[in-house]
């Protein structure tokens, strides 16, 4: 349902503020336990006429400041006294992580310059629906 939309390399320059909005607004779908905020962002931009690939990049652009925002309310709890032996354990951490982060931002763009998200959507529907039934007879 949400897979098309024109490819081009201009995120920005093409969204509408319209467009813009109502991604943003998709969003509010992973206030939803189990939603992908991710997940929710692409989707909005499919079905405001993104391609893959633009949904996707612009999908990480909206994670950036909520990662920044959340990155520097954890710094004073870095810098106290009672993690001054494990500050550089953290710091290794966080290298190492922005290094994975890169890499597989990297990795799911160049996929989505040719694939879509289609199996994946197919995955949650039956994993979902799996889950679904099975809280129905669990109780």
């Amino acid at each position: 349902l949400a897979d098309g939309g024109e490819s081009d390399g201009a995120i920005a320059t093409t969204l509408s503020w319209k467009q813009a909005l109502g991604i943003g607004a998709a969003q509010a779908a992973a206030l939803v336990p189990g939603i992908s905020r991710s997940g929710a962002s692409m989707v909005g931009g499919l079905l405001s006429g993104l391609s893959n690939e633009n949904a996707a990049r612009f999908s990480f652009l909206l994670a950036t400041p909520i990662i920044g925002a959340a990155a520097v309310l954890k710094l004073p709890e870095l810098f106290s006294p009672a993690m001054a032996d494990e500050r550089g354990a953290f710091l290794v951490g966080a290298l190492c992580s922005a290094v994975a982060a890169w890499f597989a931002t990297k990795f799911l763009l160049r996929f989505f310059e040719t694939r879509t998200l289609t199996p994946f959507a197919i995955y949650c529907v039956a994993a979902g629906a799996i889950y679904f039934v099975a809280m129905l007879i669990i109780g």
